[in-house]
């Protein structure tokens, strides 16, 4: 019960703040009306929407548009709040001198400044236009990303060896089948040697895959085949289940759905790639996550390979690589990951800044990292899931180049 009176405190005084610079910036009594009439049936919406959520289903295409229109309702309120919010601290400051000034001719508060409240309505517009691009057009602006990456101990006949890396698909939050079939061209359009998938073919169940078998059955198969792993979101650990006969049968269908797309499904295991009489092995490892499903082991999955052996990883949660890979003995070059997915919100200017909230939970949270020689890249991801698009953090299909280090003989 405190809780909820804590929530409903602070989306008033969120409302209250709103309202407040809306009702500075604008005089005429009608617009004022129509704001509380079109805040309070939006309120009231979510609250519905909200209370209708069932967890056994998970979520839906409902929920996703909920979600969608809290945030780009209540992240500009939260921007106009907190600028009012200091401005309310100056005016408490200089009522206490006014007091003490004995200068009380406009009352303890002066009155709030109109050009304070349209300088909150016009920062607050940035992020409220910026959700709407994102769930408008952001969330299938899909971008080819390329990267070139060498190493030391590749081996000669894998210079120049190609990868592209999908992760988190996450096919039941699409609702465009023309955007996605568009992506799938994309994809094919590009030149590559192997395909690998890092997790995340779904968000909960196996049969939100069942419209999108035949688009996905599309991509080309490469020379060297098409290979994948499990996310967080393929063990339906997110919904409650009647059974867990249920679950199980769930999980079973979703692995069912990688040999219906050409993947390989890599549980824990490895498979070798050969040219000529050179090789690089593909570790496949389920999920590891410190506060999601800990399935992953590394140690099982990369058994009979040795130190020497060049090997590209795929662990769906790069947080796996922080605090086991890239320190590991057995010396994994490359880790291939997802899951973070940018948070699909942030600023990225190539070669200038990177930033999304997600950094201060991951560290390694897009693109490519390196420590002592051993790489993760951080796939931003294909799909999207909670919020239904993406601000600055583009859907992406990355090609990887792995290269021969020039320097050794």
């Amino acid at each position: 019960m405190f809780r909820w009176a804590i929530a409903l405190f602070l989306i008033l005084l969120v409302e209250f703040y709103a309202f407040q610079a809306f009702k500075t910036a604008f005089k005429t009594r009608w617009i004022q009306i129509v704001y509380i009439t079109i805040s309070t049936l939006i309120v009231i919406y979510i609250i519905y929407q909200l209370s209708q959520f069932d967890r056994s289903i998970g979520q839906t295409q409902r929920s996703l548009w909920t979600f969608g229109i809290l945030l780009i309702v209540l992240i500009p309120k939260l921007v106009i709040t907190f600028v009012l919010l200091l401005e309310d601290i100056f005016r408490v400051f200089a009522g206490i001198y006014n007091t003490f000034a004995q200068n009380e001719s406009n009352g303890f508060l002066p009155d709030r400044r109109d050009f304070v409240s349209k300088l909150a309505l016009g920062i607050a517009a940035v992020p409220f236009l910026s959700l709407i691009y994102g769930v408008t057009y952001g969330k299938y602006n899909f971008k080819v990303l390329k990267q070139a990456v060498a190493f030391d101990d590749l081996p000669s006949s894998f210079d120049g060896f190609k990868i592209l890396q999908l992760s988190d698909i996450h096919s039941g939050s699409f609702d465009d089948p023309e955007k996605i079939e568009y992506a799938i061209d994309l994809i094919n359009e590009q030149d590559f040697d192997v395909l690998l998938f890092t997790g995340d073919i779904v968000n909960t169940r196996a049969t939100e895959m069942d419209r999108w078998i035949d688009t996905f059955k599309r991509i080309k198969t490469p020379q060297y085949g098409k290979f994948s792993v499990l996310g967080n979101h393929d063990y339906g650990e997110y919904v409650t289940w009647d059974s867990e006969a249920a679950k199980r049968a769930n999980f079973e269908n979703i692995k069912a759905i990688h040999p219906k797309i050409d993947f390989k499904l890599l549980l824990n295991e490895s498979v070798t790639i050969n040219k000529g009489d050179q090789k690089i092995a593909i570790v496949g490892v389920e999920n590891w996550g410190r506060n999601f499903k800990m399935a992953g082991d590394i140690n099982k999955a990369s058994r009979g390979l040795t130190d020497k052996d060049f090997k590209v990883v795929l662990s769906h949660d790069p947080s796996h690589w922080e605090y086991e890979l890239k320190d590991h003995v057995k010396n994994f070059q490359l880790t291939l990951s997802g899951h973070t997915h940018g948070m699909q919100f942030g600023i990225e200017i190539p070669g200038f800044l990177k930033w999304s909230p997600v950094q201060y939970v991951y560290k390694q949270w897009a693109g490519l990292y390196e420590q002592s020689k051993r790489f993760v890249y951080v796939n931003r991801g294909f799909g999207f899931h909670a919020y239904p698009g993406r601000v600055g953090i583009m859907p992406e299909i990355t090609v990887i180049e792995l290269k021969k280090n020039n320097s050794v003989v």
